[in-house]
């Protein structure tokens, strides 16, 4: 660059004071030429290439305008002397700009988002493990993100869960889990439509129970239970201590029994009474005990719907029902 600069630079003498003498500072009268021959031998210069655009701009600048160089504003958001081109130019095609900034045609210039993402994206809340602390933190942070998105549409909760325990009876989270699921849902505005896919045991159970009333759903192969609480594994606990546990999980089963009879329409006695021991449902017996509305089969409405009674198939079939039997 200091090659460029080796035009002789002019100092221009005010008209006013042309008759008087001006002595100039000794810093100035070295010139670009004189500092760039001292430091010749000890900074090397790499070759030059004469067609570079802005290199030439910059020689034309000062060439005729020094002072343009001398005297610059400092400004720290702004590269040095590329504000000298008037309009910026584009040092390749958009081709080689397009082919330097992706890897190639094929790849994605983003990670895909994971599947809960998208579920979320499409307003599918999906609960498909036991209910841990890791569970209901991610369940209740995408109900609350759906309610702060929109209010008024519906959210989808999908479930397969064990509740807290797993296949074998074995404890693996606290009631509170399920309670901490169900108040959120509870508190929320939007309407919840709920979906049994594989099994919703205990506490899941209960989810499935408290969405929106006809909007409660299972799926035809599904499985429902309710049972009561377990005390989880004391371990080397003081009696004293496994008391006050068994005491908390009484009032635990307590509850859950109060919840379910108030989203089933059952008395507290007649779901206390089935929970003594592991009460299964198929599709068809939870809609009958009250935890969902419609099983979804596709095609099932219709076919249900266009079924004659039996004493409609008696009548067309000219068989006449005789007093008594």
């Amino acid at each position: 660059m200091a090659s460029c600069l080796h035009a002789p630079m002019a100092y221009r003498i005010p008209s006013s004071a042309s008759s008087q003498s001006v002595r100039r500072p000794k810093a100035l009268t070295l010139s670009c030429r004189a500092f760039g021959a001292k430091n010749a031998a000890k900074i090397p210069m790499p070759p030059v290439n004469p067609k570079d655009p802005f290199l030439s701009k910059l020689a034309s600048v000062a060439a005729s305008s020094p002072e343009t160089l001398l005297n610059r504003p400092v400004n720290p958001d702004t590269p040095p002397y590329l504000d000298l081109f008037e309009s910026p130019k584009l040092m390749a095609t958009p081709a080689q700009v397009e082919r330097s900034v992706s890897y190639n045609e094929h790849r994605p210039r983003r990670p895909p988002p994971d599947l809960p993402s998208l579920l979320l994206h499409g307003r599918i809340v999906y609960i498909g493990m036991p209910l841990v602390p890791a569970v209901t933190e991610l369940i209740v942070a995408e109900l609350m993100y759906l309610q702060w998105m929109d209010p008024k549409q519906p959210i989808y909760l999908y479930i397969n869960s064990t509740g807290t325990t797993r296949d074998d009876g074995e404890t693996v989270g606290m009631e509170t889990e399920g309670f901490a699921m169900y108040d959120a849902l509870m508190n929320l505005q939007n309407e919840i439509h709920t979906v049994a896919v594989g099994a919703a045991i205990g506490q899941a159970c209960l989810l499935l129970s408290a969405g929106t009333k006809g909007k409660r759903f299972m799926m035809p192969h599904a499985k429902a239970m309710i049972q009561q609480p377990r005390i989880p594994s004391s371990g080397l606990m003081p009696a004293s201590d496994v008391l006050i546990r068994a005491k908390e999980v009484i009032i635990n089963r307590d509850i859950l029994v109060e919840l379910l009879a108030k989203h089933t329409g059952n008395s507290v006695e007649m779901v206390a009474n089935v929970m003594k021991r592991p009460f299964y449902m198929d599709a068809t017996r939870a809609k009958e005990f009250g935890v969902i509305d419609k099983i979804l089969w596709r095609g099932q409405e219709k076919v249900m719907a266009e079924v004659a009674a039996p004493e409609e198939w008696d009548k067309n079939a000219g068989i006449k029902v005789m007093d008594g039997f």
